[in-house]
């Protein structure tokens, strides 16, 4: 139980998990802002555009039981407009990782192709271990 008990404070003492919770605030947060934008002013946008549908009350009654369409339409562009979000967010941090990071130099090759069989092998190499041929 003991070494339960450190695993579990060695792994919320690291800072990725703190970042992880920030994230998640943030998130729930952002995720009701998206929501009252497609809310309160794409949806009645969708509406004048369509000739004053509220999706919000569009439901598709089967029996006794009321199939919440609009919902969920608008649980979906909610859902898009938040992925565009992290998308663009995540592009634009890499970006400025690259920036930060500058140019990155290719690695030196480390194998060659042996002009005889065309394996591969190591750059180093004076005799290939296929074919048996010297190398140049």
């Amino acid at each position: 139980m003991a070494g339960f008990v450190s695993e579990f404070k060695e792994f919320i003492s690291r800072g990725n998990v703190m970042d992880m919770a920030v994230g998640v605030v943030v998130g729930g947060a952002f995720g009701s802002i998206v929501t009252s934008l497609v809310d309160d002013i794409i949806g009645p946008i969708i509406g004048a555009i369509t000739g004053g549908i509220d999706f919000s009350k569009l439901a598709i009654t089967i029996g006794s039981a009321n199939i919440m369409v609009g919902s969920f339409i608008q649980a979906i562009i909610n859902f898009l407009i938040i992925a565009l979000c992290i998308f663009s967010v995540i592009k634009a941090f890499n970006k400025a990782k690259d920036l930060k990071n500058g140019p990155q130099e290719e690695a030196a090759p480390t194998t060659k192709i042996c002009p005889f069989c065309q394996s591969e092998i190591s750059i180093a190499a004076t005799r290939c271990p296929h074919c048996t041929s010297e190398l140049k």
